[in-house]
């Protein structure tokens, strides 16, 4: 198993309890990391205008730096240009609009804290190659979603 770590600047997550938790979810014989970034909904609109050609604000972004990575054992002298400062092999980069998650959370009913860290895995999942766009695919990403969320306490409310 290997680790796997979380770069961000504003800690509302419960960011060593993710970090172990999707130290499992992948194999991997070199570090895995992701940068999470907290945007305003200015700047998600924007984001999601410019890399997706959609004029709308959104609750999360994904920005994958390897393609066809899912449910591969990630091997770091097969992606060494994707290695870090920090000797990690760096998956992508997630935006999150913490507004839109706020919002989210009241309309779903449950905690912000859930909706953020859902939000989060949710990117990560992305970053991993897993998608939604099929039923097939959605229900196997959601099941990776949700075995990383309960190994953190973070349930269906």
């Amino acid at each position: 198993m290997s680790a796997f770590y979380i770069y961000a600047e504003k800690a509302e997550l419960n960011k060593t309890a993710l970090e172990t938790a999707l130290s499992g979810c992948v194999q991997s014989d070199i570090p895995l990391a992701v940068e999470v970034v907290f945007v305003d909904e200015n700047e998600i609109r924007e984001l999601n205008k410019t890399t997706r050609n959609i004029d709308k604000v959104t609750d999360v972004l994904s920005y994958p730096t390897m393609d066809g990575i899912r449910g591969k054992k990630l091997c770091k002298k097969e992606h060494l240009l994707e290695i870090d400062d920090e000797g990690n092999l760096l998956i992508g980069s997630i935006a999150v609009c913490k507004k839109r998650a706020e919002e989210q959370a009241e309309e779903y009913g449950h905690s912000f804290q859930r909706e953020l860290h859902y939000l989060i895995v949710h990117g990560v999942m992305h970053c991993l190659g897993y998608d939604h766009m099929t039923d097939t695919d959605k229900a196997q990403m959601r099941e990776k979603e949700e075995q990383v969320l309960q190994k953190i306490g973070i349930t269906r409310e």
